[in-house]
């Protein structure tokens, strides 16, 4: 098993920034490929950022590129979401999800946080 807490999400104003992180316990953390997945009212689940096992490469959104930052500390099994130049459209849930696999299809991964709620008004 594997425990993920996320924190760092509030409100901010348009143009401003937050920090995510998403402290892993459990198993190894480097053995896991996480991403961060955000949910805003009324509509779908959306992939915001992914990074590889020993931060061996990142992948970002388009909606959120030259935005937001994907990075982690497997010293601390930590992953972190920089998020600046936030837009009203940034608000959401953002969830951070851990899972061995690179490709996982449909949003299935092994392991969840509970979310931390961003509201970034105009």
């Amino acid at each position: 098993q594997v425990q993920l807490v996320e924190s760092g999400g509030g409100l901010v104003q348009a143009g401003g920034s937050l920090r995510l992180s998403c402290a892993a316990s459990g198993r190894t953390f480097s053995d896991y490929v996480m991403r961060w997945i955000r949910q805003a009212p009324g509509k779908e689940r959306e992939f915001v950022a992914r990074i590889g096992w020993s931060s061996g490469g990142t992948t970002i959104a388009k909606s959120v590129k030259g935005r937001f930052t994907i990075s982690r500390d497997n010293a601390k099994n930590t992953v972190y979401l920089q998020m600046n130049s936030l837009k009203a459209e940034d608000t959401a849930v953002y969830y951070c999800a851990a899972d061995r696999r690179l490709e996982v299809p449909g949003f299935k991964y092994d392991y969840w946080g509970q979310g931390t709620q961003v509201t970034v008004s105009p």
